[in-house]
């Protein structure tokens, strides 16, 4: 089915606590009510955060709560999104190869997954040393006609990254994410930047509350491609729904003509010019 626009749901959730680690039962409970209740607001998708699943931020329990891409957690997401009527990106460490990968799914409405991306860019030491990096940057889909791309988390704070989605025909760039404070000009100007500057919607979806160390910052949002917000959260859990429409994305990149006007002769490649000189 080909639309011009759908409503996607934004789930910043399950609130989490540092001093316990949430079952994988608990956060897949906790999507099911999220899917449910975007559903009955009339959402075509519900996006999760960065790890929904399994928890990010749990130490030795990645390896342990690992699975493919067609395991247990891939069986209950689909059930829900079949009985619920609605696609749902979720997030999940993938085992694969005797590799752990910080990876993205999305499950259609009936229940078969149309995407499925390894996280390319990984973060610190939290990601390294429990993770293998994806090798593969723009991951796309088709959901209702509209062009739909997947990176994760640190992935957006690469310009090229972005970048090579709006060159591969994205117009919405679906972001998983598990940012911690002290970095919330992450989502409050990096990410409206990354819309504009690519074109495109952008709907970067944090967790909340507390893992260990680390205190997620919220503030989930959608931007759409002139930067501005349509659906900003707090800082808690939290369902908020915005709206996104290829035509808007087509009239913005008549406006805002900054992929035509680009000087690609001027652009060489640098990095192989720096590796000549050493």
């Amino acid at each position: 089915m080909k639309v011009d626009s759908l409503r996607v749901g934004l789930f910043q959730g399950p609130l989490t606590s540092k001093d316990v680690n949430a079952s994988v039962e608990f956060n897949l409970g906790a999507i099911e009510v999220a899917a449910r209740a975007a559903a009955a607001s009339g959402a075509s998708v519900l996006v999760t955060p960065e790890m929904s699943a399994t928890g990010y931020n749990i130490g030795g329990l990645v390896g342990t709560r690992a699975e493919p891409s067609d395991g247990p957690i891939f069986d209950a997401v689909a059930a829900v999104a079949v009985t619920a009527g609605i696609a749902i990106v979720y997030g999940y460490p993938e085992l694969s190869g005797g590799d752990v990968y910080n990876s993205v799914q999305v499950v259609g409405r009936t229940g078969l997954s149309l995407a499925n991306y390894r996280k390319t860019h990984l973060f610190g030491a939290l990601d390294r040393e429990n993770f293998a990096p994806g090798d593969t940057l723009v991951v796309g889909f088709d959901l209702d006609g509209i062009q739909c791309g997947l990176l994760i988390c640190y992935d957006v704070e690469f310009p090229e990254a972005v970048r090579a989605h709006a060159d591969a025909g994205t117009q919405w760039l679906i972001v998983p994410t598990g940012l911690m404070a002290p970095y919330e000009h992450i989502a409050q100007q990096v990410v409206p930047a990354r819309a504009y500057e690519s074109q495109m919607f952008v709907t970067y979806v944090n967790r909340c509350g507390s893992e260990s160390e680390l205190t997620y910052c919220g503030l989930s949002c959608t931007i759409d491609p002139a930067g501005r917000e349509l659906a900003r959260a707090g800082a808690g859990q939290e369902l908020i729904l915005a709206d996104i429409s290829a035509a808007e994305v087509s009239r913005s990149r008549s406006v805002n003509t900054h992929l035509d006007d680009r000087r690609l002769d001027l652009y060489p490649d640098y990095r192989s010019q720096r590796e000549g000189r050493r």
